[in-house]
């Protein structure tokens, strides 16, 4: 006697060897012998053997035509040997019989299953939707097929280009796009990328990186709505301060200007002017949500993303030539010993006579010029020369309470497209990149003017009540990151007891927050909590720390993404095949005179610190990985000294990181893998 049962889900025959009351022990045609319930076993026959019962039954199933098989089974609940002597004859076999079990079984969309062989065929409105959905993933089927050999053959169909950037970053596995990406993938051996590359998809590398980032972070566009700038209703006085303002060329958003008055009279009055649309914008206005909605000005090499509307921005930046308004601190500084005397802050307007430019005059304002060891002949020579003293002051007070000097050993660089003008770049334009060492004269007196007004501000509002987002640091041992709260504390890489970030009001959100509290403070003094906008234990503070944080950490990405992608260029445009460079960690190295980081074969195990020159092999602009090896060392081992730069692994892992997709070929229908097929 051999038994079918149902195990599961699936169905196995074998040889009954005992039975109990309410159970049968079978053995299968491999050996392996089990016990069933007697619930479960829905077929007993003396023939054929089973293992030819089951390929039997499964070759007729494929047979038994559905829909007739619908039209003849009873409204009533019944069993599958019922519909086999219905659809067969009365005399149905044991093959035909299990045939119908499992054609009956793999059919739920026309019979519902009820367990221990029985079936109750679904209503006809069900049988018809169900159908069509069938005949749905078929075609759709059909078109993943189609559009996967179309890819395989080198081209893209439309609706794939369409949704490129999805199907890459943020796919949606369920889609026919993906997955003929998917399947073209696996049939070409190729990865993602790289099929897509060949297939047409992709206009150019420049293109590829600039429609990414719009398509994380602007999917509606970057145009702004119809704005206009609201009017400064109130009268503001006139300061008696002739202000400077020091920026670089391309810099439109002028936010900040400094004064010096008193020189020669033994008290000088260090003016820090900040243009003011908290003036103006209100909170929850037109304006103020379009500010909210990009948070911050996004920068890249030939172009930007501002945060306000150029017309916005024009309104209230510190033009030379106008008496802008502008909140502005002012502290009072003993001549000769630079002791703080007092400080007091201003809603005014302030005369803007001259908007310096760093790129103009920092070989012309040199620290010999600033000391009197050589002549001065430019404007606000005087003023310049009290601020830089200033300057090193202060600098020297953070260093103390920061435990260490401040070290730039790396400059900043500038990048300059040749024949842009400020349009958004095509991606082949001949770069210029050049270098400002941080710690310049101008640019030292302008970061501490900056950090104490920062530090100054932030302390006041917090003596008034009044909340304000907060930059801090616990500590300067590795791994400690800077924080963004509400409440003071003390940031330990600036050195100060509190930082705010309020100098930047047309280019960051954060800064004009707190610039709508210190006007509060500025106005109403130790009633501000009353006025501020913005009261202690705010949830909506939270929410735009949060959704600034999140914003300037993608902008400041791509920032460092597409610098790469202009070097990479630079380096193709000048023939470079070698560079000097530095071994950091884990085989990478940063290149000497270029602001690049990148792992070269033969760099691993060599002290950090070391010397090298390496030769560039290849780049891909794509991905932005460089291919390169080591070919000399430059440097005596024994005279390597380790780099102290407290940033070498934070930038290594932002610099370094090959293009990581989110498309995932091992399996179409996993949840996106974090590191996913990649081109490199």
């Amino acid at each position: 006697m051999y038994a079918l049962f149902e195990d599961g889900g699936k169905f196995l025959a074998g040889r009954v060897m005992s039975e109990a009351e309410s159970s049968v022990q079978v053995e299968l045609d491999s050996g392996k012998r089990v016990k069933v319930k007697s619930a479960n076993v829905l077929l007993r026959f003396e023939k054929p053997q089973p293992a030819e019962l089951v390929a039997s039954a499964q070759a007729v199933s494929q047979e038994i035509d559905l829909d007739l098989a619908w039209e003849f089974a009873p409204e009533q609940e019944f069993g599958f040997a019922d519909l086999a002597r219905d659809y067969f004859d009365a005399n149905a076999s044991n093959i035909q019989q299990a045939a119908a079990l499992f054609r009956l079984f793999e059919a739920p969309h026309y019979f519902r299953r009820l367990g221990k062989g029985n079936f109750k065929k679904a209503p006809e409105e069900i049988v018809k939707a169900a159908l069509l959905g069938i005949e749905r993933k078929k075609q759709i089927a059909a078109q993943i097929d189609a559009w996967a050999g179309e890819l395989v053959n080198g081209q893209c169909p439309q609706p794939v280009r369409e949704q490129l950037y999805k199907i890459l970053f943020k796919p949606d596995k369920n889609a026919p796009e993906y997955k003929s990406v998917v399947e073209a993938s696996k049939r070409s051996q190729k990865a993602p990328l790289d099929l897509l590359t060949q297939a047409g998809a992709i206009d150019s590398p420049y293109q590829f990186h600039w429609k990414r980032f719009l398509f994380e972070n602007f999917p509606k566009g970057t145009n702004f709505p119809a704005l206009s700038a609201p009017p400064i209703k109130e009268a503001l006085p006139l300061s008696a301060a002739q202000a400077f303002s020091i920026d670089d060329s391309q810099t439109t958003e002028i936010d900040d200007a400094l004064s010096v008055q008193g020189l020669g009279s033994g008290t000088v009055v260090f003016g820090v002017h900040i243009a003011a649309p908290g003036l103006a914008i209100a909170p929850e206005g037109s304006v103020d949500k379009v500010a909210r909605d990009r948070l911050s000005t996004v920068y890249m090499p030939g172009y930007k993303l501002t945060m306000l509307p150029d017309d916005v921005v024009q309104a209230y930046t510190l033009t030379e030539g106008r008496d802008c308004p502008a909140v502005s601190l002012y502290v009072t500084y003993d001549e000769g010993t630079l002791e703080v005397k007092s400080s007091e802050t201003k809603l005014e307007r302030v005369s803007i006579v001259s908007n310096l430019r760093h790129d103009q005059l920092d070989e012309v304002i040199t620290e010999e010029s600033l000391t009197g060891k050589a002549s001065a002949n430019y404007r606000f020579a005087p003023e310049l020369a009290f601020a830089f003293r200033l300057a090193n002051h202060l600098k020297a007070q953070r260093e103390v309470a920061r435990g260490k000097p401040e070290t730039f050993n790396r400059p900043d660089y500038n990048f300059r497209l040749v024949g842009n003008d400020g349009h958004e770049p095509k991606g082949d334009e001949t770069v210029v990149i050049s270098t400002r060492r941080r710690g310049a004269p101008l640019d030292l007196i302008v970061a501490e003017a900056m950090i104490l007004a920062n530090s100054t501000w932030g302390g006041w509002i917090a003596e008034c009540g009044v909340p304000g987002i907060y930059r801090s640091q616990a500590s300067l041992a590795p791994g400690v990151k800077v924080r963004m709260g509400v409440k003071p504390a003390p940031h330990a890489g600036m050195g100060v007891a509190q930082y705010t970030w309020a100098t930047s009001p047309l280019r960051r959100y954060t800064d004009l927050v707190n610039q709508w509290q210190i006007i509060a403070c500025a106005r109403h003094g130790r009633t501000a909590a009353l006025a501020a906008p913005f009261k202690p234990k705010d949830a909506a503070l939270f929410s735009i720390i949060s959704g600034f944080d999140a914003a300037y950490t993608a902008y400041n990405s791509y920032q460092s993404c597409i610098e790469r992608y202009w070097t990479l260029k630079y380096l193709a445009q000048n023939g470079i095949a070698e560079l000097d460079a530095s071994v950091m960690k884990d085989g990478l190295v940063r290149a000497d005179e270029l602001p690049l980081v990148f792992r070269a074969l033969g760099a691993d195990g060599m002290p950090r610190g070391t010397r090298v020159r390496v030769r560039v092999t290849g780049t891909d602009l794509l991905t932005l990985d460089v291919h390169a090896n080591v070919v000399a060392r430059l440097d005596d081992a024994s005279l390597v000294q380790e780099s102290t730069d407290e940033s070498d692994a934070e930038e290594a892992a932002e610099s370094a990181g090959p293009l990581t997709l989110a498309i995932d070929v091992k399996d179409g229908d996993e949840e996106p893998a974090a590191a996913a097929a990649t081109a490199a």
